[in-house]
């Protein structure tokens, strides 16, 4: 999947770097995809009521 680049203003920044510190996570880039699993994983749960792991999902004749 092909990188993202996005514009953050200063105070998306810093609550980049909030959870980046409170999660011991080393990049701002890891934080940002933390909030996006954890958002998506709590969106599930409601939908679903269930939690559900995410899985790589790998065409068939592929691999990693």
């Amino acid at each position: 999947m092909p990188d993202v680049e996005i514009q953050l203003t200063e105070q998306a920044m810093a609550v980049l770097e909030q959870v980046r510190q409170e999660q011991g996570l080393t990049t701002l880039q890891q934080a940002a995809e933390w909030l996006a699993k954890s958002g998506i994983r709590r969106t599930v749960e409601r939908m679903t009521g269930k939690r559900r792991a995410f899985k790589l999902v790998v065409p068939p004749g592929k691999s990693l």
